[in-house]
């Protein structure tokens, strides 16, 4: 049975960290599951997790009034999500949903937070991947916006 420490270690996210950040990661990591229709967070609660999929399906949605739940992401194993643990005010701006049983790392944000403050070098080194996550979801985004509303005439 492999450990958190050995799991972590062959993350995208956190590929090429040395060891002792991956040490500190580690100390604020826990194994998690969700089942099919299970929410991992929803929009407008605190913001204390980071999840790295491991096996299964999640949704990210919006919620619409008039339509209910509109997916504008869905992510699988490798995939990372929740950014928001990490840039004020640490509110969820989307629901998270499991498409089917899956399985995840999950990052405490409030652990990691604290850690980044005493190790500013394990800081920026969380924050250079948070954006690197970010500019995919925007060009997730564009492209679903295209795909909705047509190119340009």
């Amino acid at each position: 049975m492999r450990n958190l420490e050995s799991i972590l270690t062959e993350s995208r996210f956190l590929a090429g960290m040395n060891k002792e950040q991956l040490e500190l990661i580690t100390g604020c990591a826990s194994n998690v599951r969700f089942d099919a229709g299970q929410y991992l967070y929803r929009e407008g609660e605190e913001a204390n997790h980071f999840y790295l999929l491991r096996h299964g399906m999640v949704s990210l949605e919006l919620y619409s009034p008039e339509k209910g739940p509109i997916s504008m992401q869905t992510l699988g194993e490798g995939d990372t999500l929740g950014w928001s643990w990490l840039i004020p005010p640490h509110r969820w701006t989307h629901d998270a949903r499991a498409v089917e049983l899956t399985r995840a790392i999950a990052l405490d944000g409030k652990c990691l937070r604290g850690k980044c403050e005493k190790d500013h070098d394990l800081g920026y080194e969380l924050y250079k991947r948070v954006a690197n996550i970010l500019t995919d979801s925007l060009a997730a985004a564009n492209i679903q916006l295209l795909d909705m509303y047509g190119g340009r005439k």
